[in-house]
């Protein structure tokens, strides 16, 4: 599966939005008794509220957005969709929301990744004010940031998709996923994405804000969020 951002500056513009049909409209009014009873829906909600209350990366993220003026509400922010069999969920510029990919996510930790790499994609709208429609530098960096950060590469995830390395395979994935994702989403060559991913790596590579570190795993993860919890009490207690 892929996460891809997502693009709707107008409709006419494809962007990725054919991946998402349901952006554009809904077979049941939204928190009618047939959504929650006859889709996906209700199950991904579910899981979306273990994500929010148990992960450690999903924690750190939320309270970061919220220092950061940008505080996030689950109604408001996420939407429970169907999707294109290839993605499991995208980040929506326009409404600053979030798309989980009902009927592509079946597990939680699945639905923890998912959740961790699109809310990189707000936490990075929110304190950059990115230009996701006009810069591919832009796209490239927060791509490069999503993947080196949510866990998408860490070792676990990396050899349940059989993919083995040693020197700096944690890099080299990072740089696929990435360029993959930019791939679904523009009409470009290979070479052109490759170029754009090349020219921003090292900075975004090293960009780790706000975990502070690479967080390899849920662990890792865990001490991140303990670190950021505690950020301002070492000052308060000067």
């Amino acid at each position: 599966m892929k996460y891809i951002y997502i693009y709707f500056k107008q409709k006419e513009e494809d962007f990725g939005y054919s991946l998402y049909p349901e952006r554009g409209s809904s077979k049941f009014k939204q928190g009618s008794i047939g959504e929650s009873l006859f889709t996906f829906k209700h199950k991904c909600l579910i899981m979306l509220q273990v994500a929010t209350d148990t992960s450690p990366y999903a924690k750190l993220l939320l309270g970061a957005m919220k220092s950061s003026g940008c505080a996030v509400y689950k109604d408001r922010h996420f939407s429970c969709e169907d999707c294109d069999g290839t993605v499991s969920g995208g980040f929506d510029a326009a409404t600053s929301q979030i798309v989980l990919c009902q009927n592509n996510i079946h597990q939680q930790a699945h639905m923890n990744r998912v959740v961790t790499h699109e809310l990189i994609h707000a936490f990075d709208h929110c304190r950059a004010r990115v230009d996701w429609f006009s810069s591919f530098r832009h796209l490239a960096c927060s791509e490069i940031r999503a993947a080196n950060l949510s866990g998408d590469c860490s070792f676990v995830n990396e050899i349940s998709r059989f993919n083995f390395g040693l020197k700096e395979h944690h890099q080299a994935c990072v740089r696929g996923r990435a360029l993959r994702s930019i791939l679904a989403v523009r009409k470009v060559s290979r070479e052109e994405a490759e170029l754009v991913v090349d020219e921003v790596f090292d900075s975004c590579f090293h960009d780790h804000a706000p975990f502070g570190r690479i967080p390899h795993s849920k662990k890792d993860a865990k001490f991140a969020y303990r670190d950021y919890e505690n950020r301002d009490r070492y000052y308060a207690n000067l």
